[in-house]
């Protein structure tokens, strides 16, 4: 395999480790803290929200800036202006998603504190309930736009012209 096809192939299994781990951590995250939380389970909490924050450090973070450097060695091997329509869209989508992406790191960490230092679910407050749901909303728009920026990788819909 040739210097270019696996940067493209590392480049394509970088956004599948985003969009998996995206999936895998909202899925996780959203029904194992609410099962534990409607059942008073506050290890369980603990445990989830631990291994949320885990995943995405190891997971997702490096995936994300492997993304961003490969993406850019790719558009100018093929010729993709960084001024075209379709690169604007794309990095447009990649800045929000970081910028809903990053917020939720920070709640993951706080999330995860809180559970640490609560004696019980019920001790847990108004909140770390309005922090989960800023989670989720925030989450909700950046994995919305990686599905948009897996739309515009595969189907080129902007020319390439700047």
């Amino acid at each position: 395999m040739n210097g270019p096809l696996l940067l493209k192939a590392a480049h394509v299994l970088s956004a599948a480790v985003i969009f998996g781990t995206g999936l895998g951590i909202a899925f996780f995250t959203w029904f194992g803290c609410r099962s534990a939380m409607r059942g008073g389970a506050v290890e369980a909490l603990r445990s989830t929200l631990r291994l949320t924050v885990i995943a995405d450090a190891c997971l997702t973070a490096p995936a994300v800036a492997f993304q961003a450097a490969s993406g850019v060695v790719l558009m100018n091997a093929q010729g993709w202006p960084l001024s075209s329509a379709w690169s604007v869209a794309v990095w447009s989508l990649f800045v929000l998603a970081g910028a809903c992406w990053l917020p939720v790191l920070v709640i993951q960490a706080k999330l995860a504190r809180a559970a640490r230092e609560a004696a019980s679910v019920a001790a847990l407050g108004p909140g770390f309930h309005r922090m989960f749901r800023w989670w989720l909303a925030l989450g909700a728009i950046a994995f919305a736009c990686v599905i948009a920026i897996y739309w515009l990788m595969v189907a080129k819909p902007l020319p390439p012209a700047g």
